[in-house]
């Protein structure tokens, strides 16, 4: 099936096909040191993942009328609010160091532009690149929907140069007691570690993924659950943290269980880096294989 590039008013899916995993954020354009772009952001790689485990994929994002259909989004319903410009990063890389900066940044997504047949989705993603995302999308969403949010895009400020820096998530108290997951990384954390303790106390979970070190489950009055990573062979860690979360949260609304969805998440991730590129993204018959050799 074709992916639709399609204002959310004329966007049609018959309700049988709505997906049952949902992603919202900003697809972007990331530039390469050659000059080439290739695809980024959560939307990507999360759907991409998710597709590959075996779920119905709808994106909600928002960019401009010239961005292509990317072969990778096979078989991914997307709707994309129209905007003049499409969210695009440069990242400089200098002694191991990476310097972000935004050089575009697309309309924002709003609650009211979810598609009615999407608010019953069992998962939502909610992965925001700029703050892009509505604080009101919480409210959107059916009670039974696992609600995950990934809060790399509320945790960052650009200069007039739109050099990238880290802010307080000032957000976070209000959207956190309506998400069921909290999922981000050390380094989204950034200078603001002193923070968690209190996402913690306001999210029912909160996974901090650790890069090749696996993640850490917490949860408030428990004490914190480390989760060792897979042995691997890293290749490319782009999008890492994304794939993570979409194998997370298929097997935590599978089971209930944060042990498994967490090795199951690892697993993912693991072999997710293995390799270059969106589209080498693992099925569950790989991830079920890592999983069993340990």
């Amino acid at each position: 099936m074709k992916n639709s590039l399609l204002h959310p008013s004329s966007f049609r899916l018959h309700p049988s096909l709505s997906p049952d995993f949902v992603v919202i954020g900003h697809l972007t354009r990331d530039e390469q040191a050659d000059g080439s772009f290739t695809l980024g952001g959560a939307a990507t790689f999360a759907s991409i993942t998710a597709r590959e485990l075996g779920y119905r994929v709808g994106i909600l994002t928002s960019a401009a009328a010239d961005y292509p259909e990317p072969q990778l989004l096979h078989d991914i319903e997307i709707v994309r609010i129209p905007s003049p410009t499409t969210t695009t990063f440069r990242n400089l890389y200098h002694d191991n160091t990476r310097t972000q900066y935004v050089r575009d940044i697309a309309a924002p997504i709003r609650a009211t532009d979810v598609p009615a047949g999407w608010r019953d989705a069992k998962i939502v993603l909610l992965g925001p690149l700029a703050g892009e995302i509505d604080g009101a999308m919480m409210n959107v969403f059916s009670p039974n929907t696992t609600l995950a949010v990934s809060p790399q895009g509320w945790m960052r400020k650009w200069d007039a140069m739109g050099r990238v820096k880290p802010r307080a998530w000032s957000e976070a108290v209000d959207i956190l007691p309506r998400a069921s997951v909290l999922i981000q990384s050390d380094e989204d954390l950034g200078p603001f570690a002193e923070r968690l303790s209190s996402y913690v106390a306001l999210a029912p979970v909160v996974i901090m993924t650790l890069g090749v070190n696996g993640c850490t489950i917490y949860q408030k009055s428990k004490r914190p659950l480390e989760v060792p990573a897979f042995p691997t062979k890293v290749v490319d860690l782009t999008g890492a943290g994304d794939s993570f979360a979409a194998g997370f949260l298929i097997r935590y609304y599978e089971t209930g269980d944060l042990l498994q969805a967490a090795r199951f998440g690892n697993a993912t991730a693991s072999l997710a880096i293995e390799s270059a590129g969106a589209e080498t993204m693992p099925t569950r018959a790989q991830v079920e294989a890592r999983l069993k050799r340990g």
